[in-house]
């Protein structure tokens, strides 16, 4: 299986790059996927990135949280809710500076199993089930990384994993947008 070298989330080829190029950019992207658009929560990494000048978790982390708040708010705001989403991604970089040895793949190389892995990307604050399915796919499908067990804990439906053009991302969008509104039609 060839390793992808870019996720088409975001219609921006080098935002899309970083997010293969540095894991802790792809899990702030899952961070900051909600109340927005995909392109718009996987830009985020990014854009964080220019402002900030790195993507390191120990300094986001150790960054006054005040700050952060602002860069999070200045124009474009990266997020609806910029300042809630600046403690979040804050408090996911704490924790994989403080778990992980500030490296965010380690999330998932040292996992030994699927089961482990599944655990490990759960653990991380604001990550819960649906985006860990999610994470899990991609690391599976597209970065080949499939510790023992990773068939068990892969979703089996359609997730971001299974997206690997605009054009899918564009029909992804579509069929989930579509399932909401069934959902509340059957409300």
């Amino acid at each position: 299986m060839a390793i992808a070298k870019r996720l088409p989330f975001t219609g921006d080829d080098a935002a899309d790059r970083l997010l293969v190029e540095e894991p802790l950019a792809l899990l702030i992207g899952f961070e900051l996927d909600q109340q927005v658009t995909v392109q718009k929560a996987f830009s985020g990494p990014a854009e964080l990135k220019r402002r900030l000048g790195h993507l390191d978790a120990r300094r986001i982390a150790d960054l006054d949280s005040a700050e952060l708040d602002a860069l999070f708010r200045e124009r474009p705001a990266l997020h609806r809710f910029p300042g809630t989403m600046a403690g979040r991604v804050q408090a996911l970089c704490r924790t994989i500076a403080d778990q992980f040895d500030n490296d965010a793949a380690a999330v998932w190389t040292g996992a030994a199993n699927g089961k482990e892995l599944e655990a490990r990307i759960l653990a991380l604050p604001g990550i819960g089930a649906m985006k860990t399915g999610a994470i899990i796919a991609i690391l599976a499908k597209q970065l080949d990384v499939r510790p023992p067990g990773w068939e068990a804990v892969v979703p089996k439906h359609p997730t971001l994993g299974d997206v690997t053009s605009a054009e899918e991302l564009a029909s992804y969008q579509a069929s989930k947008r579509a399932y909401k509104a069934s959902l509340k039609a059957a409300d």
